[in-house]
């Protein structure tokens, strides 16, 4: 796109921004980012996005920054410290400079779940099962939107704890090509009877093309789900799957996402290889 009619959409587009609520800094605890609201067809609303850039962001640069959306992102949420860590392993040059991209709740039993045949599933909130619709927001409305505005390459990843790692684990399966590197903490698999467990093996033998990084952990109060997974992962090996689970049973499900989120985002994009699954010993 030439730089003049980019430099207008942008404009146009921040404008726009602005009229649905406007850009906004939030206080001193948590990090300097934009924040942005981008009315969505697909959700029928308008979503707020925090957007983080990393120390020495130059966006007249020739260098492509990957980019690592983030579900549970608003200020409130999990966004103030997953950038703060971010940054700091970004300065001590552990992983590349990336952007974060929090995604902000609304309904987020809603938009993390996908169809579930379990009627006590359905008691959670008033809707569920909204994951694909949320999906196709990040897909076609939020990921264009950061492609032409900021200067980043095709290098994309997506992190989430409980029903945004079960929102993870679900894209993984069902859209593999949508991000390279998936993160999933406590994910909440034990969703529609553990659906995504008990289908992995057949959706993964279907599937033998897949091209990711899975990091998966869980906590010791959460059950057997993503243990399960790890087994599946296991028996039904892909060649371009690369994945690593690590149990962590001295953490719970409420601590384990600031506990270990210095530890995976080393991991997932340091450049190293992920820790080795010891498969011949989950039989």
């Amino acid at each position: 796109m030439h730089s003049s009619i980019r430099r207008i959409l942008a404009g146009s587009w921040m404008v726009c921004c602005m009229l649905h609520g406007g850009t906004s800094v939030a206080d001193e605890s948590v990090p300097p980012h934009l924040t942005l609201r981008i009315p969505s067809t697909l959700l029928s609303e308008t979503r707020v996005v925090n957007v983080h850039v990393p120390p020495g962001y130059d966006g007249k640069a020739e260098v492509l920054y990957p980019v690592l959306y983030m579900l549970d992102g608003g200020e409130k949420e999990d966004f103030p410290h997953l950038a703060a860590t971010l940054d700091a392993l970004i300065e001590q040059d552990e992983i590349p400079a990336m952007l974060l991209v929090g995604i902000e709740n609304t309904e987020r039993r809603r938009d993390l779940t996908g169809p579930t045949d379990v009627a006590s599933d359905r008691e959670i909130a008033p809707v569920v099962g909204g994951s694909a619709n949320f999906r196709g927001f990040i897909e076609h409305e939020l990921m264009p939107r950061i492609r032409m505005f900021y200067r980043v390459g095709d290098e994309t990843a997506i992190i989430g704890e409980s029903l945004a790692g079960l929102f993870v684990v679900e894209t993984l399966f069902l859209q593999p090509d949508l991000f390279d590197t998936y993160i999933a903490l406590d994910p909440s698999l034990w969703w529609n009877a553990e659906q995504w467990w008990r289908e992995a093996g057949t959706r993964l033998q279907g599937s033998p093309g897949i091209r990711a990084r899975l990091l998966l952990a869980s906590a010791g109060d959460s059950g057997a789900s993503t243990a399960h997974l790890a087994d599946a992962l296991c028996r039904n090996p892909v060649p371009d799957l690369h994945w690593s689970y690590a149990p962590h049973p001295e953490l719970v499900h409420a601590n384990i996402y600031t506990r270990l989120e210095k530890e995976i985002l080393r991991q997932a994009f340091s450049g190293q290889a992920l820790p080795a699954v010891d498969c011949e010993g989950r039989d």
